[in-house]
């Protein structure tokens, strides 16, 4: 059975420079904000793969969603979440403001056949996502076989890119795969991470930046990307626990077993010293970016004492006073 995806990978704003000059201080026409969205009339946009931001804008305009192209335009280069447009259909309404079109498109809600990778995902759970879809076992199994990688990759684990997808009709399983690891291909941060660094190879780093997107926030990405490769520098077995909900494939678990901690897998960096042999999830951009770029420090432990409360030392004492408040703050519930 084959069923299909409309384009797959992300649709990339381009910013045109000649486009946002400004001839005067008022703003290109646009249509005041709708408040009457469940009484509006809509339309389907099909949105092809590779859209510029200045072709999405001229649909919109020309399908009457917004009342000028480049009011679309300066809000979409306005702001960084255009770069998530999925290409595909969208189901929008009619004479909206630009910021409207640009809510819209980004609705999970208002894009047939979606598929969401996200960041942190593994590959059984975008397994899980294909088959939801309509994909056989077999087709997966087979596009994961065939699809091109990039060079200096073996596996499609953490090549598959976070971001939503949507799909048109007869396209196959292999399409569908192989845009994933093209929008990829594509990310910015990708570019110098396929070139690797002198301590590292482009698969090293995105497995590096695989356990960095399972570990921290965001905010502290680039502090965890320095603890990783400062252990790395000194022989220390990584011991991160993300490896092991991995190997374990469990999900918001913040407690981790001793018994755990003893499995037999190349994945178990509490028994394995040196990086896993691949990634562990499909990283995002600033996990890739951190890998790339860690934070200066001398840090070797961290350690999340309540949530929001994230803390970094050289010092295996000071990590270990602090484990006793994140035990305390454990037990009375502070991670649920």
């Amino acid at each position: 059975m084959k069923k299909g995806f409309v384009g797959g990978a992300l649709v990339l704003i381009a910013i045109v420079a000649v486009l946002l000059i400004r001839t005067g201080p008022s703003a290109a026409p646009d249509f005041p904000v709708n408040n009457s969205l469940s009484s509006s009339a809509e339309v389907i946009i099909n949105i092809p793969n590779g859209s510029s931001g200045s072709a999405i804008a001229a649909m919109l305009f020309e399908n009457k969603v917004v009342k000028s192209s480049e009011a679309f335009f300066r809000v979409a280069v306005g702001d960084k979440r255009s770069e998530k447009i999925a290409p595909g259909n969208h189901r929008l309404s009619l004479e909206i403001s630009a910021q409207q079109a640009l809510d819209q498109l980004l609705d999970p809600n208002r894009i047939p056949n979606l598929i969401r990778v996200n960041e942190g995902s593994w590959k059984s759970e975008i397994v899980t996502s294909l088959v939801k879809y309509g994909f056989t076992m077999n087709e997966i199994t087979k596009a994961f076989r065939v699809v091109k990688l990039p060079q200096g990759f073996k596996e499609v684990e953490g090549l598959l890119f976070p971001a939503q997808y949507s799909f048109e009709k007869n396209t196959s399983a292999t399409d569908a795969v192989q845009a994933m690891v093209d929008r990829f291909s594509q990310e910015p941060a990708v570019q110098d991470l396929l070139v690797g660094t002198k301590r590292f190879t482009p698969s090293q780093l995105l497995t590096i930046a695989s356990i960095i997107q399972a570990e921290g926030g965001a905010g502290d990405f680039s502090k965890v990307s320095t603890v990783i490769q400062n252990r790395l520098a000194i022989g220390m077995p990584l011991q991160m626990d993300s490896t092991v909900h991995y190997i374990m494939k469990l999900r918001g678990e913040i407690f981790l077993s001793s018994k755990s901690t003893l499995i037999n897998s190349p994945y178990n960096t509490y028994k394995k010293y040196g990086l896993p042999p691949g990634p562990i999830c499909s990283p995002g951009s600033e996990a890739m970016s951190a890998a790339l770029k860690p934070a200066v420090g001398d840090w070797l432990y961290f350690i999340t004492v309540a949530p929001g409360d994230t803390r970094f030392t050289k010092s295996l004492d000071e990590f270990n006073s602090w484990k006793a408040i994140y035990v305390k703050n454990r037990k009375a519930g502070a991670f649920k």
